[in-house]
């Protein structure tokens, strides 16, 4: 099989998951993701590992687990907001647990273990937030997030490959153009405006906004993970997805577009 067919196959078996997870119910919604959180999680622990750099995997991944399940079971009313103080509780179990470790490099070690939590759990335990709309589980804000995103990277790929001259940001992406962020940006508010039509749980004005800091923050979130690939010399983040590279690869995006899409609804309603 070529690459290119066994990029289509593998990215439609993928995508049929997670839509299929996400308009099922809410459970398979927060398994999904918690799966998927939990694999960007290992991702950014095998990236970040040195010969002196050693994020702790158990502790980080205990402690990410049951950081995911305390904000969805928030989300869904289960427990009130005031549980959430709990994770600050979790968080410091962290350098506890490095204390019995003897390692060389223990501050850092237990830097890398917090922020790899910070950088995929939290993201996609908010997912939890946004898909709730009275303490009822709504998918039309994920999904139709998630059709945005798309719609986001492949506007801007087309456009920059087609028009790109003018280089965005060179050091950290050699590929990426001006021009292609811009068209991309351009197109993917029209797609938001469509989005209006179709769902009904937010606004014309309001899924345009969203398209837009998707458009920002999702643009911000790629280079960012191409920081960490550059940082370490990667081409992937991983190999979990034949032909597509790792989970953090296809939702660096998201890592950072989720936080802002959170705080603009959180205050808008």
């Amino acid at each position: 099989m070529s690459n290119f067919w066994q990029r289509t196959l593998f990215g439609i078996v993928f995508i049929s998951i997670l839509i299929g997870a996400i308009l099922y119910d809410a459970i398979t919604f927060r398994v999904l993701f918690l799966l998927i959180a939990v694999s960007a999680l290992d991702e950014f622990y095998k990236i970040v590992k040195t010969e002196t750099a050693e994020p702790n995997l158990v502790a980080g991944r205990i402690v990410g687990i049951a950081t995911y399940i305390l904000l969805s079971a928030v989300a869904f009313g289960t427990l009130p907001y005031k549980y959430i103080a709990i994770i600050a509780a979790l968080f410091l179990t962290i350098p506890l647990a490095e204390l019995y470790r003897n390692k060389q490099q223990p501050i850092i070690n237990i830097a890398l273990t917090c922020f790899g939590i910070f950088y995929t759990i939290i993201p996609f335990a908010l997912l939890n937030f946004i898909s709730t709309t009275e303490l009822h589980y709504n998918p039309e804000i994920i999904l139709g997030y998630f059709i945005l995103q798309w719609s986001s990277d492949t506007f801007a790929y087309l456009v920059g490959m087609t028009m790109g001259k003018r280089r965005l940001f060179e050091r950290i992406s050699p590929k990426k153009s001006w021009e292609g962020f811009i068209g991309g940006g351009l197109l993917t508010l029209v797609a938001g405006y469509i989005t209006s039509i179709y769902f009904h749980s937010l606004s014309g004005s309001e899924w345009m906004i969203i398209a837009f800091i998707i458009v920002i923050t999702g643009t911000l979130g790629d280079l960012v993970e191409s920081l960490l690939k550059r940082t370490y010399q990667l081409k992937d983040s991983g190999n979990i997805i034949p032909g597509h590279g790792g989970i953090l690869d296809r939702f660096d995006s998201l890592l950072f577009a989720i936080p802002f899409i959170w705080l603009y609804l959180n205050f808008m309603h």
